[in-house]
């Protein structure tokens, strides 16, 4: 496995740095196989960083979009994290309506979690029992220490057979779904951007302790991992 800190001086530099290394192999394995496949997570850093991908002249032609996580709201309501791609990259660039893939969070959490899996077979051509590899595998990391919609505890942070699941989040009395550790594990790349100081103490247990993963999800970990940081997250890292 390959661990790599880059860090910035502001979380806008470390945005743009990860949405800049998207483009890059993201035309990268679109040369090699004809399509890509990019899965993205919700939150303020990440907008920062699909405002500036938006603005950018990328060929969006044959990018397969798809969610790491999603709260199971309404697209409309401001919790969606579809919602937020949209409004901040998709409204802005042209990506045809085959090539996005979000989570039907109009059907109830566990019919959700299961189409969203067959959605993912099927625009992979995955046969049954198959993971899917994502190209590249966008995540984020909460002060917990959690990541996607496993949080400490959760059960489910030992399912690595499963594509996709609903996830009950207690902190937030909210239904959620999730992409699963066997589907992290595999991503080609990961990029897990991550800002801010209440980060810091966090990301020091994840990079720096032998804490289980059980207790610090975003220690899931795939082939190619990359950190884009500010200053404030990597202060306890360094």
């Amino acid at each position: 496995m390959s661990v790599e800190l880059r860090i910035f001086d502001t979380a806008a530099a470390a945005a743009e740095a990860c949405g800049g290394d998207i483009f890059t192999l993201l035309d990268a394995a679109r040369s090699r196989n004809g399509i890509a496949t990019l899965a993205v997570s919700g939150g303020t850093t990440p907008r920062i960083m699909f405002e500036w991908m938006a603005r950018q002249p990328f060929n969006w032609s044959n990018i397969h979009l798809f969610w790491v996580d999603e709260r199971c709201v309404p697209i409309s309501d401001s919790q969606s994290n579809y919602r937020m791609t949209r409004e901040s990259l998709l409204d802005a660039v042209h990506l045809d309506p085959a090539q996005i893939h979000r989570v039907p969070v109009e059907l109830p959490p566990a019919e959700a979690a299961a189409a969203y899996a067959d959605e993912i077979r099927r625009v992979l051509g995955l046969s049954a029992g198959e993971l899917p590899v994502f190209d590249v595998l966008q995540r984020g990391m909460g002060p917990d220490a959690h990541t996607a919609s496993l949080f400490p505890g959760e059960p489910l942070l030992e399912d690595h057979t499963g594509i996709a699941a609903s996830v009950w989040v207690e902190k937030f009395g909210q239904h959620r779904v999730t992409l699963l550790p066997g589907v992290l594990e595999r991503a080609k790349t990961t990029f897990c951007l991550v800002t801010g100081a209440d980060k810091a103490e966090a990301l020091r247990t994840v990079l720096h302790s032998d804490t289980p993963v059980l207790s610090a999800p975003s220690k899931i970990s795939s082939p190619t991992m990359v950190w884009f940081l500010d200053r404030a997250a990597a202060a306890l890292s360094q």
